[in-house]
């Protein structure tokens, strides 16, 4: 596990990268590691290789080049070999396991930074190696999904035969100082005290503690790559060294090394955690009100049966005899799986309202795939009941917390939910309701809030 800042290449720095001179001597601690074990193959997990919101890249090919010229250093540059038998055979693991990841779609075949940094130090340590390499990006897919790819990896690695090392690229929060990069968030050294615990200590099973929400409050950029890494250990026991962790720039460099020392069947992570998830997953069904009862009977019926819900009997008056507009949300292992509401009533009642909106949340979201039937015993859902909407004059009259918004030009028109993750200040409530409408930021606007209430 080490960063990849690249001030830390002296040709960069130029003097600069003596302020992080611990993380400068657990690289070069970590890349003899590396070389002592004479590895046939280096795996770099980078998140700045091609990436996809739905697919996680192998670099294809025979070889590939890249420099630091971007960072005015034109002179640090270097080629790898790609292991182009491995690359192939893993994608293929990935095909028929069904993981949405292989050689498709490369963008940027010239090495990037996170990969750049650690060949820096890789090339002191090992001057005369014949390594090959393979390079992975990440994805927008669950952490579940990166971790399963790290497995294969491991069956691929197996089967191949060899030494094998994968190096996870990835800095840790951008936001642990008000002078840093993206400024401070109290979430950045949380996020870095909580990694450095998680790797130091080898507890990689932690790694599906951290939300999406909190990593992305923090700015990390490495977390899938220890989770993909992680994934490669699994069912082994591990030992684990922390090397170094600093972040003088406002950016936090961690430097840990991982060894397998055989079989521990207490360390199935992936195992442990969907059995954890299913258990939560199952008390929060048996807890939810009729009004997320009824969307989820909705879906069901539509996407197992392709019928859609007559009105049950029974119902409780706040949802037969009211109009309203309404909102079903939909997650799958705590990402988003679907969202769509109406802003004003459109059925006979807030009932068929749910009704109507939970099929759309769950087929017609156009950034989704429509949900299967395997993934419905999976999802968690939430029903937002809309209040009447009220204009005001300016964001001083919004409240994140208490009132979504609504941002309207002309016929174009986009709302967005209160007490939402990320969403901290009316500004930034208001640009994000303005890119959903397509509205530039120079536009005059209508706004108009509402309050919610949410149902579980």
């Amino acid at each position: 596990m080490v960063p990849h800042p690249p001030i830390i290449v002296p040709a960069v720095g130029r003097g600069e990268e003596r302020k992080i001179e611990k993380t400068t001597e657990a690289f070069r601690r970590a890349s003899a590691f590396i070389a002592e074990k004479k590895p046939d193959r280096v795996i770099i997990i980078s998140p700045h290789a091609t990436a996809y919101a739905d697919y996680m890249h192998i670099s294809p090919g025979e070889r590939a080049t890249g420099s630091l010229a971007q960072f005015g250093a034109p002179e640090a540059s270097f080629s790898v070999n790609y292991d182009k038998a491995f690359t192939e055979a893993l994608s293929a693991a990935c095909a028929q396991a069904g993981l949405s990841a292989g050689t498709q779609g490369e963008r940027e075949s010239r090495l990037d930074h996170a990969t750049l940094v650690p060949l820096y130090f890789l090339s002191e340590a090992m001057k005369s190696s014949d390594a090959k390499f393979v390079r992975i990006g990440l994805s927008g897919l669950s952490l579940q999904e990166h971790y399963r790819l790290g497995m294969l990896i491991k069956e691929t690695a197996e089967k191949a035969g060899g030494t094998t090392v994968i190096i996870a690229s990835g800095d840790l929060s951008h936001r642990l100082r008000e002078d840093g990069p993206y400024g401070f968030n109290p979430e950045g050294p949380k996020y870095d005290a909580a990694i450095m615990k998680a790797m130091g200590s080898g507890s990689f099973g932690e790694l599906f503690d951290f939300t999406e929400e909190s990593c992305e409050e923090a700015g990390e950029c490495g977390h899938r790559s220890f989770v993909i890494m992680a994934g490669a250990f699994d069912g082994e026991k591990v030992k684990s060294e922390l090397l170094s962790y600093e972040g003088p720039f406002g950016v936090g460099y961690g430097v840990c090394t991982f060894t397998p020392e055989g079989a521990d069947d207490s360390r199935h992570f992936l195992e442990q955690y969907e059995e954890k998830e299913a258990s939560r997953v199952k008390a929060l069904r048996r807890a939810e009100d009729p009004f997320v009862k009824l969307a989820r009977a909705s879906m069901d019926s539509f996407i197992r049966e392709s019928k859609v819900l007559p009105l049950p009997e029974g119902l409780p008056a706040e949802l037969t005899e009211r109009r309203a507009g309404v909102f079903v949300s939909l997650k799958k292992d705590g990402r988003l799986r679907g969202c769509i509401g109406t802003t004003a009533p459109t059925q006979p009642s807030v009932a068929y309202e749910i009704i109507r909106n939970a099929i759309s949340a769950s087929t017609e979201d156009p950034r989704f795939d429509a949900v299967r039937p395997e993934e419905l015993e999976k999802l968690t859902c939430t029903v937002d009941v809309l209040g009447p909407a009220e204009p005001v004059a300016s964001a001083d009259e919004l409240d994140v917390k208490r009132y979504g918004v609504i941002v309207s030009k002309g016929n174009r028109r986009g709302l967005l939910l209160p007490d939402l993750a990320g969403v901290d200040t009316p500004k930034q409530q208001i640009d994000i309701a303005r890119q959903k409408a397509g509205i530039r930021p120079e536009e005059k606007v209508n706004l108009e809030r509402f309050e919610v209430v949410r149902h579980f």
